[in-house]
């Protein structure tokens, strides 16, 4: 969600407007509707604009900020207030002694804000935000010092929080997290903190993630890290493995395009020294300690839940019970956890809050825990036992694609290596995924298809058991960069209420592969659609005949049932990318959606 960046120079560093704003420009994917930045040389100049970053770089007249060395700077996510020039970060006291950015919900702001506004204090925002300066201010004004003022006021401070302060004459920045994103960057001419690495890879590739309640100092000099109490801290400094071009477009239209590309490299890199196709066993020593596996509780949110789904199928058809949970409908009240159990947290960023929660109420009740996550250091990969990384890379489009391929096979080397499953057929199929997708991205028909049904009533997509969860997914990558109404299910329940609402204006989406059962069955769902005018676009290997009672085939190559709902829902992405295409939609940043979500 919100973004954050700070920054600290030295004589020889970079202007802190140009680091600023280019680190909100790679902040802009997580979502935002109003953007500003403090510049803190020679007093505090606060600038913000509701609406895009270009809004408030019009504003701005680089030149006059030569030779600032130290602000702050925010992408705001409304949640308390609407978006407004008032409601965007950075907020200050009355005096404009301090600037304040946050991300996350003081959820006490209220009693803050009431306490303080009975105290005098006139507030310019809607925004539970405000209340900090205010709060640092009074603890000014009783004669603390900067650092011990910040500090008091994080201690009156309850909910989830990243927070970075600059104070007038100082060149330092202050900061604090609390159950939201923050990581500190080392630098050789100035330190950096962001929600997130892309802010400032382009300056320094080594980072320091800061815990729960550990604050930070930031001056040209230094970077501090202290505990609660005040303790200074060595927090160890690791090196991001990625290039800052691995970041960028790539001469793309769209970050979500380059990133439906990449799926075959990504799946190279979660495959790599995990797969040995001689002795047919997949080995994941991040898993080796893990012990003897019973039961399995998947929690997620959004499209890592649909993953999570098809995690779940994978162990259920290997003899263990497996359940995936809404991590935001889990709780230790309605699934029962014990030290007995182990609960798989997957989320692509490490910081999804709503997950976490879950993660940590599992961690409470005595659970093993595990991350399947994609980004080193995050949240859920210090806070659980065991971490298995998807290795799929940055992904900047607040539409998840090459992560959901990512996770579906980390998962299947999940489910192989508990079970201590041995196939060379798997693993050989497994090595041929990213080709087969490869040749998806070649010859894939999906822009036709797009320019067919561009317009339509309704968009359903169907599949039975592993695509099932591909089904899911696919309506939701529809409904989120096309604003079009586009649902999922399992394709047996079309009987059961949904035909209601099929038209010869509301495609119906088929993933049917192999030649088995279940494509049977869903051949059948197809003939009942079919039967009421209803276009029908098949996703199909042909092994089946469910083609001919299909308008448009999208084809896949024939594999395992397994792999076959990797490769097929990659063409069910295109169908949605090339669908938002035609209607012109802002792609890489839906509205109202952030790609990394931070609050509950």
């Amino acid at each position: 969600m919100c973004g954050i960046i700070g920054y600290v120079g030295t004589d020889r560093g970079d202007d802190a407007i140009e680091v600023l704003l280019d680190g909100l420009s790679q902040l802009e994917y997580r979502g935002y509707d109003s953007a500003g930045i403090a510049l803190a040389d020679g007093g505090i100049a606060v600038h913000k604009r509701e609406g895009e970053l270009s809004a408030l770089e019009s504003t701005l007249s680089p030149e006059r900020f030569d030779g600032d060395s130290i602000g702050i700077g925010h992408t705001r996510w409304s949640t308390h207030g609407p978006p407004s020039d008032a409601n965007a970060h950075p907020h200050t006291d009355a005096e404009e002694r301090v600037a304040v950015v946050h991300n996350g919900i003081i959820e006490n702001y209220q009693s803050i804000r009431d306490e303080l506004a009975a105290a005098g204090v006139a507030f310019r925002s809607e925004t539970d935000t405000e209340v900090v300066p205010h709060l640092i201010a009074g603890f000014l004004d009783e004669g603390l010092d900067h650092e011990a003022a910040f500090r008091a006021a994080i201690d009156r401070l309850e909910g989830s929080y990243a927070i970075a302060a600059v104070f007038d004459g100082t060149e330092t920045v202050y900061a604090v997290r609390n159950e939201s994103p923050l990581v500190l960057g080392v630098g050789d001419d100035g330190h950096f903190l962001a929600s997130d690495v892309p802010a400032f890879i382009e300056y320094t590739d080594r980072v320091i993630y800061l815990d729960d309640g550990q604050f930070a100092r930031l001056t040209p000099a230094e970077l501090v890290v202290t505990d609660g109490d005040g303790r200074e801290l060595e927090p160890s400094i690791e090196t991001i493995s990625w290039d800052p071009d691995d970041a960028g477009k790539s001469g793309y239209d769209h970050y979500m395009r380059k990133e439906i590309n990449e799926q075959p490299a990504a799946l190279r890199e979660c495959f790599r020294g995990r797969l040995d196709e001689l002795s047919g066993r997949i080995d994941v020593p991040e898993l080796d300690e893990l012990g003897p596996v019973e039961t399995v509780t998947f929690v997620a949110c959004g499209t890592s839940y649909h993953a999570a789904m098809f995690g779940a199928r994978l162990l259920r058809e290997q003899g263990i019970p497996a359940h995936a949970f809404l991590a935001s409908e889990f709780g230790a009240d309605v699934v029962p956890i014990d030290s007995t159990s182990i609960v798989v947290g997957v989320t692509q960023s490490g910081e999804t809050a709503d997950t976490m929660r879950a993660i940590r109420e599992a961690n409470r009740a005595g659970a093993t825990t595990v991350a399947l996550t994609n980004v080193v250091g995050s949240s859920a990969a210090r806070e659980t036992d065991h971490v298995l990384y998807i290795r799929a890379g940055p992904e900047i489009s607040v539409a998840a694609t090459k992560t959901f391929a990512s996770q579906q096979a980390a998962l299947t080397m999940f489910a192989a290596a508990v079970t201590d499953r041995r196939s060379r057929d798997l693993v050989r199929e497994l090595r041929a995924v990213p080709d087969r997708i490869q040749s998806i991205l070649d010859t894939s028909s999906a822009r036709e298809i797009a320019e067919t049904y561009r317009g339509s009533g309704a968009y359903f997509f169907i599949g039975r058991g592993y695509h099932y969860p591909v089904a899911l997914e696919g309506a939701l990558k529809m409904k989120e960069i096309t604003y079009e109404h586009a649902e999922g299910f399992a394709a047996g329940e079309l009987k059961h209420g949904p035909l209601a609402l099929v038209s010869e204006e509301t495609p119906v989406f088929a993933v049917a592969t192999g030649d088995g059962p279940l494509a049977e069955k869903t051949i059948g769902n197809v003939k009942e659609v079919e039967a009421r005018g209803t276009p029908v676009v098949a996703v199909t290997d042909g092994r089946s005949d469910v083609g001919r009672y299909a308008d448009h085939v999208l084809e896949v190559p024939a594999t395992s049932p397994v792999a076959s709902s990797i490769v097929a829902n990659v063409q069910l992405q295109l169908v949605a990318y090339w669908t938002a295409n035609e209607l012109g939609r802002p792609i890489d940043k839906p509205r109202n959606l952030a790609k990394s979500v931070t609050v509950e």
